[in-house]
């Protein structure tokens, strides 16, 4: 690796150097935490916008499907309730755990006949009638 690239790394603009910078230089205020530790954050809006600034600082791998749905609402100006441990949650018994895109791995789903699933699809079982338009 050379020295600009070490350095563009070091300090690039997804760098997490480059990130706390921006956070502070813009007069960001914390508020609040997930449980995946991912932080969010508010600013004052840019000029000539009316809403103010919202994002999150990722704990770890910087990954979208991290951000909980009840985040991503406040995240994306759905809502200005800020979800936190106190009050009612938007959970429900029955939603499943988060679980990391897996797209381009070896866990994502193949279907059935999918190439690396050994390319073969079931037969048709012959209940499938074809349409024919009324004459």
């Amino acid at each position: 690796m050379g020295l600009f690239s070490g350095i563009a790394q070091l300090l690039g603009v997804l760098s997490p150097a480059h990130i706390t910078l921006v956070t502070a230089l813009s007069g960001a205020k914390k508020v609040g935490v997930d449980p995946f530790g991912n932080k969010y954050y508010k600013a004052k809006p840019r000029p000539g916008y009316k809403r103010e600034r919202r994002w999150v600082i990722y704990n770890g791998v910087p990954e979208a499907t991290k951000v909980p749905p009840e985040w991503h609402g406040w995240l994306h100006h759905q809502t200005d309730n800020v979800p936190d441990d106190s009050g009612k949650s938007f959970r429900r018994p029955w939603q499943k755990p988060h679980e990391p895109n897996r797209t381009g791995t070896n866990l994502a789903y193949r279907p059935p006949g999918h190439i690396l699933e050994g390319g073969k699809r079931d037969k048709a079982t012959g209940d499938y009638e074809a349409w024919t338009p009324p004459e």
